[in-house]
């Protein structure tokens, strides 16, 4: 497992490749659908120290506030591809050097993560209250009342939070290739069934 820990550098995020298996330590941003969109549109500054050189988790969490203290119950991954229309333009203008999700993002992500290094982490979903064990502090959330528990940004001290690189900094994106792979042996499956 190779460990990192927020910030990271550009420099350590170019050495990893698809298949790599990462613990992420340090700061992550909860950020769905409404984060997005605010991100792209209106550039909130209050997320700078956050997310230069930071990831962002797409993830709708389900939060306990004990004593005035959150933390997270669950903590799953949602489904990524509904952030394509942003996550380049949040990549480049954030300094972000990586998302969390699941299903993997398009060509545009991808691109982004080549021109101004960055990954894509994949978590496992299903997962969420084991996920959840890594989250070891909320530290902030902003928009809580404007969004919602799931929509806020929830900022997070994790320790060790286990994912998987499936879309890497070199143009590499494994949902890409299982796609690929997948339609050449449905047609030979076909072509074998039809001969």
């Amino acid at each position: 497992m190779i460990n990192l820990k927020t910030p990271i550098s550009e420099e350590d995020i170019r050495k990893l490749r698809c298949g790599d298996v990462v613990g992420l330590s340090g700061i992550i941003v909860t950020a769905r659908d409404a984060g997005h969109k605010l991100m792209v549109e209106e550039r909130p500054q209050f997320l700078d120290e956050y997310l230069n050189g930071g990831i962002i988790y797409h993830c709708g969490p389900v939060v306990k506030n004990e004593n005035g203290v959150w933390s997270f119950v669950s903590a799953g991954p949602t489904t990524s591809i509904r952030e394509e229309p942003y996550q380049a333009a949040v990549i480049e203008s954030y300094h972000l050097r990586g998302m969390i999700g699941k299903g993997g993002m398009g060509a545009k992500t991808l691109n982004a993560c080549q021109h101004f290094g960055a990954c894509y982490f994949h978590a496992i979903g299903g997962a969420g209250t084991l996920i959840a064990k890594s989250v070891k502090e909320i530290i902030n959330v902003f928009k809580l009342e404007e969004f919602g528990t799931p929509e806020a940004f929830w900022v997070c001290r994790a320790e060790n939070f286990p994912v998987i690189v499936t879309m890497d900094s070199q143009g590499e994106s494994l949902h890409e290739r299982v796609e690929k792979e997948t339609a050449e042996n449905y047609q030979r499956i076909l072509s074998s069934i039809t001969a």
